[in-house]
């Protein structure tokens, strides 16, 4: 899927932007940017869009997106509704690696830098104590101002490229730039599938959205997105069922019907065939990490 491209409004006083965001929710809209991106989320559930890869976020996630890294963060359907119990809370900080100076990342004390420029391309998840000594520098980035703005940006970069307690996101770092029309229609398939993954969703009616037929709409999507509309599809249905088996104490065989899926032994063959883990395996050992937390 082609994202849309998104201009970071850095203020022509500031190397580079933090920023507290309250809103209703994320938006919608699938993009990138040439700045890197360190994202805390306070508040909001749904589901994330990272490069290749499609997975739940909820509150206290610190992730760090590199350059260019597609990404998106979708909300619950409640968050759209203007539910007033609804609402998102994060703190995000975009810098352009060389925001600092190129010279800098030249410097024989700044060799990790590059190194974890290139990590950042495939997303990190950041855990652990790093996550919590990151939180704390991101909320003082806000309000911060002059030379202890860059105290600031160095002591995260220098946390991100020394610490070991993260996780990457995607398979492989690619990006396929677009022209604003293309972005805007793949959007409207990708949120009409958010919106009825539940059901049981028609490769003719997707394709009709497209004006395509139902084989050049599936040649179309797999090339925009190196993945076949219905995998795309059982993503979307897996992760709904994990954030479910997370949060919910019904029967796995009751869940499953409730993520589109129409038969049990389906339903747990994606399931392993996504995440590895059976689905029970699956809440267990998230409800281990919890307690070791």
């Amino acid at each position: 899927m082609k994202p849309h491209f998104y201009k970071v409004n850095t203020p022509l006083q500031e190397s580079y932007t933090a920023y507290h965001l309250k809103s209703q929710n994320f938006g919608r809209i699938w993009h990138y940017h040439p700045e890197l991106e360190l994202h805390y989320t306070i508040r909001g559930n749904g589901l994330r869009f990272i490069g290749d890869k499609v997975g739940n976020f909820q509150a206290g996630e610190v992730i760090l997106l590199g350059e260019n890294l597609p990404h998106s963060w979708r909300c619950q359907e409640e968050y759209y509704d203007k539910d007033p119990q609804a609402s998102i809370e994060a703190i995000v900080i975009q810098f352009l690696p060389d925001c600092m100076g190129k010279e800098m990342l030249s410097l024989p004390e700044a060799y990790l830098l590059p190194q974890l420029f290139e990590k950042a391309k495939m997303g990190m998840v950041i855990r652990g104590e790093a996550r919590e000594k990151l939180i704390e520098l991101m909320l003082a980035a806000v309000n911060a101002v002059g030379i202890d703005r860059l105290i600031i940006l160095l002591s995260l970069l220098k946390i991100l490229a020394s610490t070991q307690e993260y996780e990457l996101i995607t398979s492989a770092y690619a990006f396929y730039k677009s022209n604003e029309v293309e972005a805007l229609q793949l959007n409207k398939i990708y949120n009409y599938t958010l919106a009825h993954f539940k059901e049981n969703i028609s490769l003719s009616d997707v394709a009709a959205m497209r004006n395509l037929t139902v084989t050049s709409f599936c040649r179309y999507f797999k090339m925009m997105t190196n993945k076949s509309y219905y995998d795309f599809l059982i993503e979307i249905r897996i992760s709904h069922a994990c954030r479910i088996l997370i949060e919910d104490r019904r029967p796995i065989d009751v869940l499953c019907f409730e993520c589109g899926f129409n038969n049990v032994s389906n339903f747990y063959r994606h399931f392993k065939k996504i995440t590895g883990l059976t689905p029970l395996d699956y809440k267990r050992r998230f409800t281990q990490s919890e307690k070791a937390e």
